[in-house]
């Protein structure tokens, strides 16, 4: 069990560095993936941080998986609209 909390806990790193390098390469197509990378990143790591009883980092990333899942939200919504008065960007 614990070497699948430490393999998560990895992934979920792995998967926010993605996502901030994915910011960097500043190509909108990429963006919205980096949103879901954040997403399920900060979980994993919310989920390994919880296993090892680490409160103020699985905090801290259940806050960023938060965030992540607002923007998702927000981004979504924006689409929509866009989607309905096609909007130009």
């Amino acid at each position: 069990m614990e070497l699948l909390i430490d393999i998560l806990g990895w992934s979920g790193s792995g998967f926010i560095i993605i996502a901030y390098a994915l910011t960097l390469i500043e190509n909108k197509k990429y963006l919205d993936y980096g949103k879901y990378l954040n997403l399920f990143g900060g979980l994993l790591i919310a989920v390994n941080c919880y296993f090892y009883n680490a409160i103020p980092p699985f905090v801290t990333n259940l806050l960023w998986s938060v965030i992540a899942t607002l923007t998702i939200y927000k981004s979504r919504n924006t689409n929509e609209k866009c989607n309905k008065t096609q909007c130009l960007t």
